[in-house]
């Protein structure tokens, strides 16, 4: 879980982020949810763009991606939705907050 403060640090981090994804009517499926695992293992913090005709709205989507990636759901902006998880790589100049 995040404290207030290192949500912050990482909602900054993430404003100069481009979308690496979109979320449409498709929904989440298990590709999308593989992709944006490797997503994470890679870069720790992603950014996702919902587009208008999702069937749920960004914060269900946020929290049900953040279930299911074993992530935590940093922040939903309007229609995006930002995602930590600490990456399990040794060589990897990891986010400090």
């Amino acid at each position: 879980m995040l404290t207030s403060k290192q949500r912050s640090n990482l909602k900054s981090i993430a404003a100069n982020l481009q979308p690496i994804s979109q979320l449409g009517k498709g929904g989440v499926g298990e590709n999308m949810v593989k992709s944006l695992s490797d997503a994470l293992e890679a870069h720790e913090l992603i950014k996702i763009n919902v587009l208008a005709n999702a069937a749920d709205d960004a914060k269900e989507l946020g929290a049900l991606l953040a279930e299911k990636l074993n992530a935590d759901c940093v922040a939903v902006i309007g229609h995006k939705i930002i995602l930590y998880r600490r990456s399990s790589r040794k060589d990897f100049d990891h986010i400090v907050f």
